[in-house]
């Protein structure tokens, strides 16, 4: 127990006093790079979703700990990749255009990205601003950079393409006009529910939209020994248990922000509190579970339960009447995510979350 205890005292610490400083260098460089776009539209939504959303990279960035995995390199492709999903999000969804074909090939850069070599698309083809100076290409080609170095990337392939196509299918539907999403969206994912018998369509789109398994992915092809079943292993844990929970935790904190703005959000699709309550312990339950089966399972719950403590700590949690199920949560889950949870109500205090 103390063991356990002192490895997670050191992820948390090399976390917050290496990692955060990393992010914190990569996205500056962004944040000037995002500057010299020529067109303001597209410059306005590459600099917002740097801003409010570097936590994303933050979180994402735990995966550059685990163990093997080149540091500095890792961080770099994790904030690469993923400022390519938030860009990517910030002009389906703030800058008034509802058109699916143009959704659909600007997310063709979430694929390209996790490809080595010279597969490019015109990303802007049917989008109505296109000149960012060349800002999507240079992410997609640092992300490439990583990628092309990976030993073991031919085991990881088809699995991280199939996890970037149907996060990019999410984009596409969950930001049609509201009249036809939700419509769109369950014809979609009813094409896989017979896979994933546990779970409803809305969970699964949820789970959809995590970049969590990619990063875990990439991080365990750094490995020359990866085998197949452990890449199947690390797919099944994260999908959909891991990622479902990641994304229902992020529209748990924004359920009453989504309503007012008339977004998405999959969480009201719970029938009441009580089943929302429930079904976030199943997910958590399940990743836990799941994280036992992997190699370095301390590695996979530290971040189970890291999840659960970022989430929660944002004030949103406590929130509109939501008080009550987030304390059953961090209840549920016991003495060492409250002290995550204390941990990063300290970082948000501080300003470094």
């Amino acid at each position: 127990m103390l063991k356990e205890s002192l490895y997670r005292f050191f992820l948390l610490n090399k976390f917050v006093n290496a990692i955060f400083p990393l992010v914190e260098t990569e996205l500056k460089k962004l944040i000037r790079l995002a500057e010299r776009i020529p067109d303001p539209m597209l410059k306005n939504q590459a600099l917002e979703s740097i801003r409010k959303k570097k936590f994303h990279c933050q979180g994402g960035s735990v995966y550059a700990l685990y163990p093997g995995v080149p540091l500095r390199d890792m961080v770099h492709f994790i904030v690469s990749y993923q400022t390519i999903s938030d860009y990517l999000d910030n002009l389906c969804d703030r800058a008034g255009v509802m058109n699916e074909e143009a959704f659909r090939q600007l997310h063709l850069a979430m694929t390209d990205a996790l490809l080595p070599g010279t597969s490019y698309n015109d990303y802007y083809m049917y989008y109505p601003y296109k000149d960012d100076g060349g800002y999507l290409l240079f992410l997609v080609d640092e992300c490439k950079n990583f990628i092309s170095t990976l030993p073991s990337y031919a085991i990881i392939r088809e699995k991280v393409l199939f996890l970037a196509r149907l996060y990019s299918d999410l984009q596409v539907y969950k930001h049609l006009a509201p009249e036809v999403r939700e419509c769109r969206m369950a014809g979609w994912y009813k094409n896989y529910l017979d896979y994933f018998p546990e779970i409803n369509g809305w969970e699964f789109a949820a789970a959809a939209g995590s970049t969590l398994g990619i990063f875990m992915l990439v991080a365990a092809a750094t490995d020359p020994d990866l085998d197949g079943l452990e890449a199947w292993k690390v797919f099944h844990s994260y999908f959909p248990w891991i990622c479902g929970l990641h994304i229902l935790l992020d529209y748990y904190i924004d359920l009453n922000e989504d309503k007012v703005n008339g977004d998405l959000n999959f969480v009201s699709y719970y029938a009441s509190e009580i089943q929302c309550l429930e079904r976030l312990k199943l997910f958590y339950k399940n990743s836990l579970e799941e994280a036992t089966k992997l190699k370095y399972p301390l590695f996979h719950s530290t971040v189970v339960n890291g999840l659960m403590a970022m989430y929660l700590s944002d004030p949103k949690a406590l929130s509109n009447g939501r008080s009550l199920i987030t304390e059953q949560l961090l209840d549920h889950c016991g003495n060492y995510t409250k002290l995550m949870h204390s941990f990063c109500c300290w970082l948000r205090k501080t300003k470094r979350l």
